[in-house]
């Protein structure tokens, strides 16, 4: 069956993925009065492997999709409990105007469903168990749509529009179908999860943070940390993330987050196996935009797909949702343009517009990951950094990305000015031809697509 004779569906815009980044882009989208076709391949309520744990920047772009946390589901913290070792001491949200002095857990069985309720409520329209097989190129190579499979039958169909925001999550089935590879070079983690019964830490005020992993007593910390999120429900969201470390191979994270809830406190009751409430899930963490260009032919890359958890502490959840935001900015502003180059210009704005906002960050945070992965360096920051509170309680402005760039304090300037002493990166250059299948038979010439370099702007 060709193309051309399958069952269609058209939008605006086709926003593939509904996780944080993809349905913060269909509910600005939608804000903005575009017509928004949201697909999903699962259906919600849907199990994500995640910590659950939302710091005060996630708390911002939630109050920005107008996201009412007040009621039942959510539960407030106040701040990071941070555990090193016979160590132990708690540090508060800084409270800022640009964020609010508090966190929120709430489980991701229904966080993405009350996300895509926000988007369809705004005027998206949500198609669920529909999964994208592929992007659908013009004669151009150009992105024009994507085919897909719907329903329990695995119906065909194709999907159309002038723009495609792929949010698709670490898989990046779209960013791979057209070239983009995930650079080596660029840090990866792995994470698991499991749910667990606790009456003592279900409802603490404080998520616990254990900066202190070893695969044996004595022996090198690990580069990563431990988790304790409680969810105020009986439950507490436990689990660890691991850089991955090409020199010590993989390791086995199961038997790690064992050992590690053997040393946790007896009163915490997570060393019975009789607690856990659920089966252990794992993921990969694709940090510090480890995929490039964000934007290629008609197709911009959002959230998890794009690389974009933070490698500073592996978080993913506000960087996804202020993906998302930025590209029914830029996508706004491109559709106002007649189809052509003019278009074509305001899209190639979207990755620098991703880098400008944190770019150093994220590239200084690069530096820190590859850091933590050196077992003398983890030595001496599980050590000295992680069991000091007074430089705890700077460094969790900039390890959750806290700092006010408007009206903050010493703290604020301090970590700022060394921000932005990094070089701002630039979008990945136009990289090699490759020849992709073209939707309906044939192949179109598939080059990574950038905007040169306007005056000044590399010094931004």
């Amino acid at each position: 069956m060709t193309t051309s004779s399958l069952p269609a569906e058209s939008a605006d815009v086709i926003v593939v993925g509904a996780g944080p980044a993809g349905t913060s882009a269909a509910y600005h989208l939608a804000r903005h009065g575009h017509e928004v076709l949201l697909l999903e391949k699962s259906e919600f309520p849907r199990e994500k492997v995640c910590g659950d744990g939302l710091t005060p920047r996630a708390v911002h772009h939630l109050a920005r999709m107008g996201v009412d946390t007040r009621g039942a589901g959510w539960q407030r913290n106040l701040g990071v409990r941070f555990v090193s070792g016979a160590t132990s001491f708690e540090v508060d949200w800084p409270e800022s105007g640009r964020f609010p002095g508090y966190g929120l857990t709430r489980s991701r069985h229904d966080f993405d469903d009350l996300l895509a309720r926000r988007a369809v409520a705004a005027g998206a329209r949500l198609l669920t168990s529909t999964r994208v097989t592929g992007p659908v190129l013009d004669r151009a190579g150009r992105v024009c749509g994507v085919r897909a499979v719907m329903g329990a039958g695995q119906r065909p169909v194709v999907c159309a529009a002038p723009v495609v925001i792929a949010s698709d999550g670490v898989s990046a089935r779209l960013a791979v179908a057209l070239g983009l590879s995930r650079l080596p070079h660029r840090p990866m983690a792995t994470a698991v999860r499991r749910y667990h019964r606790t009456a003592a830490r279900h409802d603490d005020p404080y998520l616990d943070v254990w900066g202190d992993l070893r695969v044996r007593p004595g022996g090198p910390p690990l580069p990563g940390y431990g988790w304790v999120f409680p969810l105020g429900d009986g439950r507490v969201n436990v689990g660890l993330g691991l850089i991955n470390d090409r020199r010590a191979g993989p390791r086995e994270t199961r038997g790690l987050l064992d050992a590690w809830l053997a040393r946790t406190p007896a009163a915490w009751g997570l060393r019975d196996p009789a607690s856990a409430d659920g089966p252990l899930r794992g993921a990969a963490l694709p940090m510090g935009y480890n995929r490039l260009p964000h934007y290629t032919r008609g197709l911009l890359l959002a959230g998890d797909c794009g690389g974009m958890v933070s490698p500073w502490n592996g978080e993913g959840i506000p960087y996804a949702l202020e993906s998302g935001e930025l590209a029914a900015e830029v996508v706004t502003d491109a559709l106002a343009r007649p189809a052509g180059p003019w278009r074509e210009r305001a899209l190639q704005r979207y990755p620098y517009e991703v880098l400008r906002r944190n770019g150093r960050y994220y590239r200084l945070g690069n530096a820190w990951a590859g850091l933590l992965t050196r077992p003398a360096v983890a030595s001496l920051l599980s050590r000295r950094l992680v069991t000091s509170p007074a430089a705890m309680r700077w460094m969790i402005r900039l390890l959750a990305n806290l700092t006010d760039d408007r009206d903050g304090d010493v703290q604020d300037r301090v970590i700022n000015a060394l921000v932005r002493v990094v070089p701002t990166p630039v979008p990945a250059p136009r990289g090699p031809r490759r020849r992709v299948a073209r939707a309906g038979g044939g192949a179109a010439s598939a080059a990574p697509v950038s905007a040169p370099a306007r005056p000044g702007e590399r010094g931004r």
